[in-house]
């Protein structure tokens, strides 16, 4: 997978969000690199998907957060996205009343939305176009839902839980459609699997109890078994070994 920059893309800095009286996030900070992925773990609760609902603008929050250096945390949603923050929900919520062609029309924000690729990735979209997308199967939906996302330029794709309810072929397509994705764009990456996240991620987060716990390399992370049993739950001596992230050698 490709490296960027050393200039970040995106800027969190002493971020805090509350949902009623609970303080979910306490003061996060971190910088996104651009061109890689980055996965956003922790055990559930933790406050990941809060996160991403944060920068897009969908949870009120105090503290930085800077796209491109620019400030976003005034900036209502749709202003957001129009900076180039793209957002895949982790229940896919898909217009399930109107077919995968519109789903994907309503979706692109101009001439410049890539159906192609979109198509390439995903050829089963285009062969259900007229079909209507609530009749699809969980993991067609979850196609549909990230090529939403995929058919627009984006400096940032945030992606809540991807291979979530999927069947292992599917997992695998997903994998591989997020793999191209994020060689023209970076990736904010929640996925409670972390052969997922070691496949697809160089950089990784986690989050504990609304804290940052570790900010460091993926590989690093998935080979200690004491962080990730702690922090993840994880006992890496009972996993099969995790398949290389793709590009890896690159």
């Amino acid at each position: 997978m490709a490296g960027g920059g050393t200039d970040p893309v995106l800027e969190v800095d002493d971020l805090h969000v509350r949902r009623g009286e609970a303080h979910v996030l306490q003061g996060i900070s971190f910088r996104i690199r651009p061109r890689r992925v980055t996965a956003l773990l922790g055990r559930n609760g933790a406050g990941k998907t809060t996160t991403l609902m944060a920068i897009l603008g969908l949870l009120p929050s105090t503290g930085g957060l800077r796209l491109d250096g620019e400030d976003l945390l005034a900036m209502p949603t749709h202003l957001r996205v129009r900076r180039g923050i793209g957002y895949v929900p982790e229940d896919r919520e898909v217009f399930g009343g109107l077919s995968v062609a519109e789903n994907l029309r309503l979706a692109a924000r101009g001439p410049r939305a890539d159906l192609a690729t979109v198509h390439e990735l995903f050829p089963d979209l285009h062969r259900r176009r007229a079909q209507r997308a609530g009749s699809l199967s969980g993991g067609q939906q979850q196609m549909v839902a990230i090529a939403r996302a995929m058919l627009n330029e984006n400096r940032v794709l945030l992606i809540d839980e991807p291979s979530k309810g999927l069947a292992p072929i599917v997992v695998s397509q997903v994998v591989d459609a997020l793999d191209r994705a994020s060689r023209d764009t970076t990736i904010l990456l929640v996925d409670q699997n972390i052969r997922v996240a070691q496949r697809l991620a160089t950089d990784a987060l986690v989050l504990d109890h609304g804290t940052i716990v570790y900010s460091g390399s993926m590989q690093e992370l998935a080979s200690d078994a004491v962080l990730t049993r702690r922090y993840l739950g994880v006992d890496r001596s009972a996993a099969p070994p995790a398949h290389p992230a793709p590009g890896s050698a690159s």
